[in-house]
């Protein structure tokens, strides 16, 4: 489904509207559920779409195709560029009424969404992201990590992470015109972690931009690999925030992360405990140096 073709019909509104009336009960119900959480279907793959909404995975891409697109890969392009938004409060409200609002169930329900998100990093699918992730970055000379809002603190932390385990590593985490200053620095030898979810925003934008002119490998963490986000990336490592269309937890973008971080440093292992020798070396002599002012 190109662009134009969505123009022509009246936008992506338009299409849903129109397909109701070539589809059967199973496709009526996808097709509701799609017009109703678009946040959730750019989310979800097909077996997650159809187990929340209690048919097949075939039945939502048979529904995806007469809606008329050739893959839910392609409705979700047409989802970001409809415009359709959730705010963090939305994902909020949904969260509230799912946990209904129960203290107690609230904590099961955190901790069911984060188990959730443990079984997909143990998935087979997973695994194997990670390791492609590793190979891509083991080669650099020096790690940048991107991450901007809340994103930003993960990316701090990773940055840290593996400049502890011998990595040479930096953090990208300006926004606008800022972000032009940390480009600057990348060149040969780099290779970049990208954290980046949801829609293509300016700032990763350009990130991939200067990665592909300088011919850098990219690794980007994301809720799920068959956005148009996912595409710009050499690896993409699709780990779950939570549940689709609610609020965003980051417990097991965490665990993925520490995982690779770790993957990194047995690949290298006199680096890593070089450089963590090191550390207490220069632990011991700041103690002593703080002492010895007091």
């Amino acid at each position: 489904m190109t662009d134009a073709a969505i123009d022509s019909r009246g936008g992506l509104d338009h299409m849903l509207r129109q397909a109701k009336q070539r589809l059967g009960a199973a496709g009526l119900r996808v097709a509701k559920f799609i017009d109703e959480n678009r946040q959730i279907v750019l989310a979800s793959s097909a077996a997650a779409l159809g187990a929340r909404i209690g048919t097949s995975d075939a039945t939502v891409l048979r529904t995806v195709q007469t809606l008329g697109f050739t893959s839910l890969a392609d409705l979700k392009s047409a989802i970001l560029k409809s415009g359709a938004a959730s705010t963090p409060a939305d994902d909020m409200r949904r969260t509230l009424v799912d946990l209904k609002k129960a203290t107690g169930e609230a904590l099961d329900g955190i901790l069911q969404a984060h188990a959730e998100g443990l079984d997909v990093l143990r998935s087979r699918k997973c695994r194997a992201q990670i390791a492609a992730g590793v190979r891509a970055l083991d080669g650099a000379e020096r790690i940048a990590v991107f991450g901007i809002g809340p994103s930003s603190a993960l990316a701090t932390y990773v940055s840290i992470l593996l400049t502890r385990s011998g990595r040479r590593s930096r953090t990208m985490s300006a926004t606008g015109s800022m972000l032009a200053d940390q480009l600057l620095d990348l060149g040969a030898g780099d290779a970049l972690l990208v954290l980046a979810y949801g829609r293509l925003y300016r700032e990763v934008k350009a990130v991939f931009a200067e990665a592909k002119a300088l011919h850098l490998p990219t690794v980007l963490v994301t809720e799920a690999d068959d956005t148009p986000l996912a595409k710009l990336a050499d690896v993409s490592v699709a780990i779950p925030r939570g549940r689709p269309g609610e609020m965003a937890l980051h417990g097991a973008t965490l665990v993925g992360l520490e995982a690779l971080v770790l993957s990194l440093a047995a690949a290298k292992p006199d680096a890593a405990l070089a450089s963590l020798d090191n550390l207490n070396r220069l632990r011991r002599a700041t103690e002593a140096q703080s002492k010895s002012t007091r």
